[in-house]
Order: structure tokens, then sequence, then C-alpha cells
């Protein structure tokens, strides 16, 4: 696998994501700082999952780095038609100077970095998603200028909530995060965080969001559970992000969705659309962070502190 793979947020020790963020933030001011460090450098993009916003963010960042995007739907690829991903991996080794994937099983994830002679960025998995909480982190920098308040995520235990508990435990703010029972994280994850005092799981969505800055849900349904879809509507029922429930949080709270959103299952139109709602802002800011993050791979910035794989 090279060494400057990006697949979770563990490559970071607080310092380094903290130096990321606040890069990151530099750029949302001076877009174009960071010069052309991709130039002459082609991108492939291996999307094998439906995606707005992390394939416009990865391609405008390429593109404003110096540098040029090829995307590559499963139609594009022979992955549909059953080419082992190692195959693929290592043709386009011979062809290409990094690939940002975005696939369904991490397995595939690691198997495609761990044959690539050329850096590998998780752009999704069903496991993680930890280009989303870069911006996240930044949104939260932004708005309270310190990571250090209590964020609730309130939903499913899903590749966003595992992403943002690595965050907490690298960073050390206080995490909870709500769901409910058969859709909790598992329980070897949560092990693995059992000695972060500051980070708690929880079935009670009140509990988790009393006296919290930040107020976080996703999608009840994400892609490829769709067969599950009038199950977990009645499940969630008591989950949606409203008013009431809002009520609980800090006055000051913000709200963010990784979205797309779904008003009127996991937020409701008022809650999605009030003054304290972020989610747009949140979706800019992946340009931002993404920009930071491909620069720092590829100018060696931040290089004794970011330990990338």
């Amino acid at each position: 696998m090279n060494k400057k793979s990006f697949l979770d947020l563990t490559v970071f020790d607080s310092n380094s994501l903290r130096e990321i963020i606040k890069l990151s933030d530099k750029l949302s001011r001076e877009r174009f700082l960071l010069g052309d460090v991709l130039k002459q450098k082609i991108i492939a993009l291996i999307f094998l999952k439906h995606s707005t916003r992390t394939r416009v963010s990865f391609e405008v960042a390429i593109r404003e780095l110096g540098g040029s995007a090829i995307f590559l739907g499963r139609d594009e690829l022979q992955i549909g038609r059953g080419e082992p991903i190692k195959d693929t991996a290592r043709v386009l080794n011979g062809y290409v100077h990094g690939i940002v994937a975005r696939l369904y099983g991490h397995d595939s994830l690691i198997e495609l970095a761990k044959y690539s002679s050329v850096p590998v960025i998780n752009a999704l998995t069903d496991y993680n998603h930890p280009v989303q909480i870069l911006a996240d982190l930044l949104t939260v920098y932004q708005e309270f200028k310190t990571f250090k308040v209590k964020w609730a995520y309130v939903g499913d235990g899903n590749n966003v909530a595992r992403s943002l508990v690595e965050a907490a435990s690298i960073i050390g703010f206080e995490l909870y995060i709500a769901s409910p029972q058969g859709y909790e994280l598992e329980d070897e994850f949560k092990e693995k965080y059992r000695n972060f005092d500051f980070i708690k799981f929880t079935n009670d969505p009140i509990l988790s969001v009393k006296d919290a800055s930040v107020i976080y849900t996703d999608t009840w349904i994400s892609m490829g559970q769709e067969e599950e879809k009038e199950k977990r509507i009645s499940d969630f029922k008591n989950y949606m992000v409203s008013s009431q429930l809002f009520s609980y949080a800090k006055d000051d709270a913000i709200f963010l969705h990784c979205l797309p959103a779904y008003r009127g299952l996991e937020v409701s139109e008022e809650i999605l659309e009030g003054e304290r709602s972020r989610v747009f802002k949140q979706a800019h800011n992946r340009l931002h962070t993404e920009k930071a993050l491909l620069w720092s791979i590829y100018s060696g910035y931040l290089s004794d502190k970011i330990l990338l794989k």
C-alpha cells in the first residue's frame, strides 16, 4: 500500500488534525492559497456509489490545485463485470497519480490500497466516512472557535457515526451517540473506546442532545438499505431532530447533516431550514478540507506531523 494513502482519521494525532482544519479554514477565506501542487497530475475517482457533494467537491479541489480528474463509475469500470479490485488497482497505477474511492465494502478499499502504488483516499465506504468529518470539524471550528463543545449524534450507528467517534477520540471533544436498539454501533467497535469517558453511547436522544452545542443526524436509510425502509422509519420514529428535541440543546447550538436530508424523517423542515442550521456551509466546507488533504499529501506539508499510512 502506498504510504500516503488516507483510509481513516486515525492517521492523525490531535495536533496534526487541528493543523489540517486550520489550514482548511484559511482556504475558506483564500480559496487559491495553495497553488498548483497537482499540476500535470491526474486523479482517478472510482465511485461505485452515487454522489453529489463528494464527487463535485473532489473534482473542483483537484482542478483548483492544477490537476485533472477522471470520473469512473461502476458502468465505466470492469469492476462492474467482476474484475477483481486488485487488478483494477494495478492497472490504474500505470495511468494516474492517485485514486479517490467511494465504495461499498471497506474490505474493498483496503484491497485497493494494498495493491496501489499511488495514494488512495477514502471518499466513503459502508464502514466510515472520514472526509465528511473533516468538513464537520471545520464547520464547528468556524462557529465556536474550538472543537471542544458537546456534540450529539442522533440516528443510525453508521459510517458517519464511526468516523465521528474516531475524531472525538483524537481531539477529545464530548460526544454522545444516540441510536435505537438494534441500530447501535457494534460492540466490538465501542469496546475500542471504552476508556474514553467523554464518548457516550445511548438509546436516549434527549440525554444525547441535552446541553449540546452540535446536533448531528444522517439519513435513516443509506444506499443499499432501501428494502428496510418501512421498518427503519418505524424503528427511528422517536429520533427525528425536531424543534422539540432541539429545545434540549444549548441556545447557540447548530444543526449538522451530511446530506442528502429527508425532511419529515430524520429532521424536520423547520430545523433543516432554520437559523441554527449549518448544513450548506458544512457541505461547502467539503471543498476546503479535501483541498487541504490533497495538498498535504502531494506537497509533503505537515509531513512530520501527519503519519499517513
